[in-house]
């Protein structure tokens, strides 16, 4: 049984517990400092190192035994030195009382996303979810990263990655950990570079051909082209982002929550006054769009118009053997296209020059410059409308 003592001239108390050698099979007697001068501390201690010496002598002192039975006593020595227990939490419970937080702070999408991460890693991690959050180890994190680069793509994996070190440096700040075990595990490179590409004028006429009749998506298109927004933002613009005046459209982007004000350039004020007239400023520009749950869904029938079109070969429902927990091949062109052809447009009218890196929305990539800042004073946007008044464009975008 183990057991403490104080010893003459010392000032902490020493344990008393007994080994075991697994080489010669025998046991002997040791004492150890405590290293305090409390004795109900020192009684935990004691018991915690006892605990560690039984199991070693079954064989039973894995890595995890050890690391809870030294949280289990660190717990302990805590409750005997102070009125309440140490706080702690279980890997489990703390994800979902991150994401209850995330569903206040973040888009209902992007909590979303946040979500199937964190289900897919509880989901890795097995039976450790229901372990205290600082036995998580750097191990477990990269495992999990590596089976969502094998199953999905190394983009997701890189992107899951961060989430997981938000989440879990959020712990370490609410003094729940003394290490962020995420932090610790690297991004994977990318192999191949991304092979997404810019439409050109000959497709985008296509493209605008095979709207037909839809208004609303010859509508999308033009925004997307000449504004280069992501699709989700352009589908939830309403009468209260224009502003005929001063010849703007601002709004604030669902993603990074910035604030981009646009020029209104004139083929999207043309197409603008073609619409009804609304006197509720609140109302949708685009109101199909709007409905829509998902941007996944526009996306879809994006790609509906490109199959039209004939850029891309329609999706078969023929089963591939794959299953859907595969890794999906990434489009080479997509909705997202139209932004690459923005700044190609912008490019070519030499406008560039005119666009601040500190306050664009998406970041410089591979020399291609991103495009979504505020414009300054009235000469900045006269030049930067340059793309949008291009009769040559206008005229090769014009339906025969």
């Amino acid at each position: 049984m183990p057991s403490i003592h104080r010893q003459p001239g010392r000032p902490f108390w020493f344990c008393a517990f007994t080994l075991f050698d697994p080489e010669t099979h025998t046991s002997k007697r040791v004492f150890r400092s405590t290293k305090t001068r409390d004795k109900k501390q020192a009684l935990e201690v004691c018991r915690s190192w006892h605990k560690a010496a039984l199991l070693a002598r079954n064989g039973k002192l894995s890595a995890d035994a050890a690391r809870d039975v030294i949280t289990r006593g660190v717990s302990d020595v805590y409750a005997a030195a102070n009125l309440e227990s140490l706080e702690s939490a279980t890997v489990h419970k703390w994800c979902e009382k991150w994401l209850e937080t995330k569903s206040i702070e973040a888009e209902e999408s992007t909590h979303a996303r946040y979500k199937r991460i964190v289900d897919r890693f509880l989901e890795c991690i097995g039976a450790k979810a229901n372990r205290d959050l600082s036995t998580l180890q750097a191990n477990d994190i990269a495992r999990f990263r590596d089976r969502e680069a094998k199953a999905l793509s190394r983009a997701t994996a890189n992107l899951s990655l961060k989430v997981l070190r938000v989440c879990f440096g959020e712990a370490v700040r609410r003094g729940l950990g003394a290490v962020n075990p995420a932090v610790r595990v690297p991004v994977l490179k990318s192999r191949d570079k991304s092979t997404r590409r810019a439409f050109t004028l000959a497709e985008i006429k296509r493209i605008l051909k095979a709207c037909g009749e839809d208004a609303e998506w010859r509508g999308l298109v033009l925004f997307g082209l000449y504004l280069g927004q992501r699709l989700g933002d352009l589908a939830k613009l309403t009468w209260r982002a224009v502003n005929f005046e001063t010849g703007e459209i601002a709004f604030t982007t669902r993603k990074t929550g910035r604030r981009i004000v646009l020029p209104l350039v004139q083929p999207l004020g043309d197409y603008l006054a073609s619409l009804p007239a609304s006197d509720n400023p609140d109302a949708f520009i685009f109101p199909r769009a709007a409905s829509a749950t998902r941007t996944g869904t526009l996306s879809n029938q994006f790609r509906e118009i490109l199959v039209d079109a004939g850029l891309v070969e329609p999706r078969g429902h023929e089963a591939t053997g794959k299953g859907r927990s595969q890794a999906r091949e990434t489009s080479e062109i997509s909705f997202h296209s139209l932004r690459h052809s923005a700044v190609t447009m912008l490019k070519a009218a030499r406008c560039l020059r005119l666009y601040h890196a500190r306050d664009c929305g998406a970041r410089e990539r591979g020399g291609v410059a991103a495009i979504h800042a505020p414009f300054y004073g009235r000469q900045a946007r006269r030049h930067a409308a340059v793309a949008g008044r291009d009769k040559r464009l206008e005229r090769r975008l014009r339906p025969r």
